[in-house]
């Protein structure tokens, strides 16, 4: 029996077992199983890989850019990025990949608008690397915006009407707002988000965040991260399989 797995931490309410469980089912895939290893420090993936019917991974918060000292080789994006969502294991060897990268540009492309040129990325983690992977791809202006400040990035204090007018896209690539913490949202001033911003969380659960009620109110265009999510999942098996 093929195992696929996700570490990250906590793993309470994952995507991904929920739906490779049932990718198994619909697709009558009956020799693989999907297994979440909840691990408390990174340094316990050497007790998950000690399974040697393991095939691949798929890597959630907070590991994305950790899990990257474990790797043998991996793509040129992730080795660009810093930050890896997939690994292969063949041969005993781990290949990294990322997949966060084709799924959210997929999922992002779909409602972008011409005026829409410029963007401001918030959070610095792992999944933010991928966005900025692609908005460079896609050619498209940005800045970080942090809790702390670092070079050239803002911090959320410094958030106003002149900022927002002029960075038209703002994409939630951190955790806030996520299940069980549906009523919290990034500190940004949404007084200031009107019908020409585009609001992307990375968030999937709920499907409506507090930053996209917000922004919705506004009448802003805006996405959740279902389908991204959706995407780099089948993206994963495709890479589990070459």
């Amino acid at each position: 029996m093929k195992l696929y797995g996700l570490i990250g931490y906590p793993l309470s309410h994952s995507f991904s077992k929920k739906y490779f469980d049932e990718k198994f089912l619909k697709d009558g895939i009956s020799d693989a199983s999907f297994q979440n290893f909840s691990i408390e420090n990174i340094s316990l993936l050497h007790d998950v890989l000690a399974n040697k019917n393991l095939c691949g991974l798929a890597i959630t918060i907070p590991y994305k850019k950790a899990v990257i000292d474990f790797l043998y080789n991996s793509t040129d994006a992730v080795k660009q990025m810093g930050a890896c969502n997939c690994i292969k294991i063949k041969d005993g060897k781990l290949l990294g990949y990322n997949t966060d990268v084709i799924g959210f540009e997929k999922s992002f492309i779909k409602q972008l608008k011409p005026h829409h040129s410029k963007a401001l990325i918030l959070g610095t983690g792992g999944a933010a690397a991928a966005v900025e992977f692609v908005l460079q791809k896609l050619k498209i202006g940005y800045e970080f915006v942090s809790r702390r400040k670092a070079g050239t990035q803002f911090v959320y204090s410094e958030l106003n009407e002149n900022i927002l007018n002029n960075y038209s896209i703002i994409i939630n690539a951190s955790p806030i707002g996520t299940y069980p913490d549906v009523n919290e949202a990034p500190a940004i001033p949404y007084q200031f988000i009107n019908s020409q911003h585009y609001l992307f969380d990375l968030v999937y659960n709920p499907a409506e965040t507090k930053f996209l009620q917000f922004a919705k109110q506004n009448n802003a265009t805006i996405q959740n991260g279902y389908e991204m999510l959706e995407l780099q999942a089948e993206e994963n098996w495709k890479i589990w399989h070459e």
